[in-house]
């Protein structure tokens, strides 16, 4: 599964939108449908894709920095531990817990701004245009952080760190 951020992220819309097709037209009002797609896009795409993520760099490291178009390293081990800590993260913000959240939104989406420009960076220094560079996971690297930041602001409660 070398796509796995878009095949996570398909797979929360989809779950979603089951939920959603499930809830009576009278009651499907901007706020819960906002609030189906944000949880289940944490799950997945911060929650189980991190874990996926932790499996390929820890696991399959070899694998993973040949796509990525890389030597393996230790720094595998290190993006495998830190992607765990994004999954759990991600895990525990499928609940409704604002504060949570914003943390299961902004700390992955810090990395992957930063390995966006990374690989843009390799792009033009290193002519590093492997697909684990500069394909799918390229511009999940940009898109998952801007969607992620666009369902806190559409979930955001009145006072998000109240109890």
């Amino acid at each position: 599964m070398y796509n796995f951020n878009l095949t996570f992220f398909v797979l929360g819309v989809l779950v979603a939108g089951i939920q959603i097709l499930k809830i009576s037209p009278e009651r499907r009002k901007s706020e819960i449908v906002y609030e189906i797609i944000f949880k289940w896009f944490l799950l997945f795409s911060i929650g189980f894709a991190y874990f996926y993520n932790f499996i390929v760099h820890t696991v399959f490291a070899e694998q993973s920095a040949r796509y990525i178009g890389w030597a393996n390293s230790p720094f595998q081990l290190e993006v495998g531990f830190a992607s765990l800590g994004y999954a759990a993260v991600g895990i525990l913000a499928f609940r409704k817990n604002w504060g949570l959240r914003l943390a299961a939104v902004v700390a992955p989406g810090l990395f992957m701004f930063g390995a966006a420009g990374g690989h843009i960076y390799q792009m033009i220094v290193a002519n590093n245009f492997a697909s684990g560079n500069a394909g799918i996971v390229f511009y999940a690297d940009i898109f998952l952080p801007v969607f992620g930041g666009l369902m806190l602001m559409l979930t955001k409660p009145k006072d998000p760190y109240a109890g």
